[in-house]
């Protein structure tokens, strides 16, 4: 189960990393992205508690491994992290930026279902 507590662990961190990002590109003018539409993202994050998920996942993990929770946890980033990833596939020349974390986030996420497709 140790295994489990780790990937748990580094999907929270990529969660956190992927907020920090987002936020980075958003109050940097020096990047020439769409600010609206990264604002939207921002929006997305803060609607599905992206924050509230990562620091969860980090809390029941931290000594012992938790599966129900875990697993709920993540259907709940699943469900808002399919609406970022379609939205960024829809702007993907304003949004490219974010596409490999997107990729390193859904291949973590995926790691947790039975099904390569949940």
């Amino acid at each position: 189960m140790r295994f489990e507590m780790q990937k748990a662990n580094l999907l929270a961190e990529n969660i956190n990393h992927f907020i920090t990002f987002v936020d980075r590109i958003q109050n940097n003018p020096s990047f020439s992205l769409n600010i609206d539409k990264m604002y939207q993202i921002e929006l997305f994050i803060e609607e599905f508690k992206f924050q509230v998920i990562a620091d969860e996942l980090v809390r029941i993990n931290r000594f012992d491994w938790d599966e129900k929770y875990t697993s709920l946890l993540v259907t709940r980033f699943r469900k808002g992290f399919k609406v970022i990833d379609e939205y960024v596939n829809r702007n993907y020349n304003d949004l490219f930026l974010l596409t490999a974390r997107i990729h390193t986030l859904n291949n973590l996420s995926l790691s947790f279902s039975s099904s390569p497709h949940a």
